[in-house]
């Protein structure tokens, strides 16, 4: 199959109005908590990205049904039986390890293949391991598989956290929500999706307080008492935030619709103090820029922190600042591989450790570059927009894997983008 590619002409327009699709890392682990519910789940918007259908196949085999109806997912967890994930499909996305939880808290076992690094980071699972023990749950390795069991079946406990991580906050909820006696979950992750999580576990009858904050209350529920619900995911923080680099970049005024403005208040902070005019309302954010762009200090941190998934972005908004930036990067240790992609187009950045230097250019200049992860390929075809002459961006199957018709919104706000296969452009020698 030949490989497809982003070609980018620079035109420097992003302008209009865009509306978000539903935020792939809240769709997917609402997918995995649906194991919990033995019946039938209704998810509206549900992204049409690849994760998502990856996720899909996950559940099918265990047994699962599911139906996609446009932007909404109809799963039936009732034929489930099996509780083991294959090697072939969690090596495609780490992501599929928050069945863990949900399976041992449905059968009080699991037997999933061992997710390994990604692009961006080693991303260790250490943490749902050492929570999860903790419930009692008991792990052996067996031939690169991660087995397993509740001997003693699961018990509430306090568990505490060494880092607010995402992942582990999610598989121990959805275990926990069926342990026996109350769990305390202190130093949780707070990020929205983590919310939208508890709220669907809770209308599926749970008993979770304290969603959102760093110190989470679970008291258990029978898991025969875990039903079905119908839930609609929350809008995508990451994706807005990508649009509203773009209207930054490019003057605007663009307006992303489908978001709750609490949800990216740091990343909105920064865009004033780099220059930019933000107004927010009940759902919706606008930026416009007049005057040039003013360099920016960011430390990316957990929730409500700077968010690490819009760090390669705004690197894109320092590279064009009149002045010096800093970037500090507090929790991937390889997404600055970013950096050297867009150096190519004439960006200087100079990287020590986790930290970068990025002095502001005049311009980028269009060239051939690489995705090395799904927000570098985002941030790329942005930096593409705003060159000058022609970008050929590679690698996108990354972009596709968080991004619902990139291209298509892209072009809708004035953009000059398009999806080619390689085999259908010329070589330019």
């Amino acid at each position: 199959m030949a490989e497809e590619i982003i070609i980018v002409q620079g035109n420097n327009v992003l302008t209009g109005d865009v509306v978000v699709s539903g935020a792939k890392n809240s769709a997917l682990k609402l997918m995995a908590a649906t194991l919990l519910g033995r019946g039938t789940t209704s998810l509206h918007n549900v992204p049409l990205i690849s994760d998502i259908a990856i996720m899909s196949e996950v559940l099918r085999c265990l047994g699962a049904q599911v139906d996609r109806q446009d932007h909404t997912l109809v799963v039936d967890t009732a034929p489930v039986e099996k509780w083991e994930t294959p090697y072939e499909l969690v090596s495609k996305m780490r992501a599929s390890i928050a069945v863990l939880g949900p399976l041992i808290g449905r059968f009080g076992q699991a037997r999933v293949a061992m997710p390994g690094g990604c692009q961006i980071g080693a991303r260790n699972i250490d943490m749902h391991l050492v929570g999860l023990e903790a419930l009692g749950v008991m792990f052996v390795t067996d031939h690169g598989f991660l087995e397993a069991t509740t001997p003693h079946g699961l018990v509430g406990a306090h568990v505490v956290l060494d880092f607010p991580s995402v992942g582990a906050t999610e598989n121990l909820l959805m275990a926990a929500v069926v342990a026996e006696g109350t769990t305390v979950i202190e130093n949780a992750a707070r990020e929205p999706e983590i919310v939208d999580l508890v709220n669907m576990l809770n209308a599926m009858g749970a008993r979770i307080t304290g969603g959102g904050s760093s110190l989470m209350e679970v008291e258990g529920v029978p898991s025969e008492s875990m039903h079905p619900c119908e839930h609609t995911t929350v809008g995508d923080r990451i994706e807005a935030g990508t649009f509203l680099v773009g209207g930054a970049l490019m003057g605007g005024p663009l307006t992303v619709h489908g978001i709750d403005p609490s949800y990216l208040r740091m990343a909105v902070m920064k865009l004033e103090s780099m220059g930019c005019d933000v107004q927010t309302g009940a759902d919706w954010i606008t930026v416009r820029r007049e005057g040039p762009l003013a360099p920016i200090d960011i430390q990316t941190l957990p929730h409500p922190g700077f968010p690490t998934d819009l760090q390669a972005q705004f690197m894109l908004l320092a590279a064009r600042a009149e002045g010096t930036s800093a970037i500090t990067e507090n929790v991937f240790e390889n997404r600055f591989m970013f950096a050297a992609e867009l150096a190519r187009m004439g960006a200087d950045i100079t990287i020590e450790d986790h930290h970068a230097l990025v002095r502001g250019v005049d311009g980028l200049q269009g060239a051939p570059v690489s995705s090395t992860d799904l927000r570098a390929g985002a941030a790329l075809v942005l930096a593409g927009i705003s060159a000058e002459g022609e970008t050929r961006v590679h690698n996108i199957g990354h972009v596709d894997r968080g991004y619902e018709d990139y291209v298509g919104k892209l072009c809708s706000l004035g953009a000059e983008v398009a999806r080619a296969t390689v085999d259908d452009v010329q070589p330019s020698c």
